[in-house]
């Protein structure tokens, strides 16, 4: 059953329980017994923004854009009312790189404070610099800094380039220090990501965003909503691209990024067949969660993406569900609540 927009956003209100949004989407499942969505589960956002104009400098923002302002805890902390999410850890946001220490120590006293959901997270570093080692030596054994990020998939960025030794160099330190590595990639080079894991098989990698799919390149060739702007990719270049990263098993999949790439009328059927594929290429315990707040706003509202995921996830078993949004995450950054 196809709901638009208005239909959508009004059955995913903050008011409205998993288990009824389950009972309208997947009727069927139900009526077999199959699992509903369980409301009662502390979602931890495994990709959670934050940043203040006035403290870093954020080059890749276009002037005007909707995030061309301050986003801060107050805002997400209203963001998140109602979803489910209680703790979230923290994704870097392409600080200008002189404040790429200034992030790490800003985040680490937020996370020792404590009075915020933020418990732990992912930041800054150019593994391919020679300064790369000497920066990331601090971070071994923080129960706060999990991991590092580059984005990969920036215009600057060639094809390739996580696969040169000096970004392979940096990238084996990491598993050494056991850090974390995420990769944002254009969905072109996912294979990139997948050598690049096989190449360093003692660092744990996290693939960002589904690979960063288009959701316009699994509509319909006749979709009144297809854009101009064409997606980078095929369905099927991307599966094909996905599957290559899933056979990496040092590499885990984040359920996050796709609805700020929503077209105007949406709903969770659209992305279901991206959510259902990561699902089942990465298996249950290899998932994790992310809202990628505030840039999902380009798409639509944190609650409405957590919503639409409920929806796409109620048919699979509550132990499955509570995998993806909650436990995977504990487990693999050593999350102490």
């Amino acid at each position: 059953m196809r709901l638009n927009r208005r239909q959508f956003l009004s059955q995913s209100s903050a008011a409205a329980t998993a288990s009824l949004v389950a009972a309208a989407v997947f009727p069927t499942a139900i009526a077999q017994g199959q699992s509903a969505v369980n409301s009662e589960i502390p979602i931890i956002d495994c990709h959670q923004h934050l940043w203040d104009r006035s403290k870093f400098t954020l080059p890749w923002i276009k002037a005007g854009s909707l995030l061309d302002r301050s986003y801060v805890m107050s805002d997400y902390l209203a963001a998140i009312e109602g979803t489910g999410i209680k703790n979230s850890i923290y994704m870097e946001v392409d600080v200008e790189p002189s404040q790429q220490q200034a992030e790490a120590e800003h985040l680490i006293e937020i996370c020792k404070s404590k009075t915020a959901p933020t418990i732990a997270a992912v930041v800054s570093g150019r593994p391919a610099s020679e300064s790369f080692v000497a920066y990331v030596k601090q971070f071994k054994d923080s129960p706060y800094i999990k991991g590092i990020r580059q984005v990969l998939h920036g215009g600057g960025t060639p094809a390739g380039y996580c696969l040169q030794d000096s970004f392979l160099r940096g990238i084996r330190s990491l598993g050494e220090l056991n850090l974390s590595f995420d990769l944002c990639l254009r969905p072109q080079e996912l294979t990139d990501g997948a050598a690049l894991a096989e190449k360093c098989p003692n660092t744990k990698f996290i693939l960002d965003h589904c690979g960063n799919a288009d959701p316009e390149a699994f509509l319909n060739p006749g979709d009144s909503r297809l854009t101009d702007a064409k997606p980078g990719h095929t369905a099927d270049e991307w599966r094909r691209g996905l599957d290559r990263v899933a056979s990496a098993k040092n590499v885990i999949c984040k359920i996050s990024g796709i609805v700020a790439r929503v077209p105007k009328m949406w709903s969770a059927e659209d992305l279901a067949p991206i959510v259902n594929h990561c699902l089942d290429a990465f298996g249950p315990q290899r998932v994790i969660f992310g809202s990628d707040w505030p840039v999902c706003l380009n798409g639509a509202p944190l609650r409405d993406w957590v919503a639409a995921l409920k929806q796409i996830i109620a048919s699979r078993p509550a132990n499955e569900q509570r995998l993806l949004l909650r436990d995977n995450a504990i487990r693999f950054y050593r999350l102490v609540e």
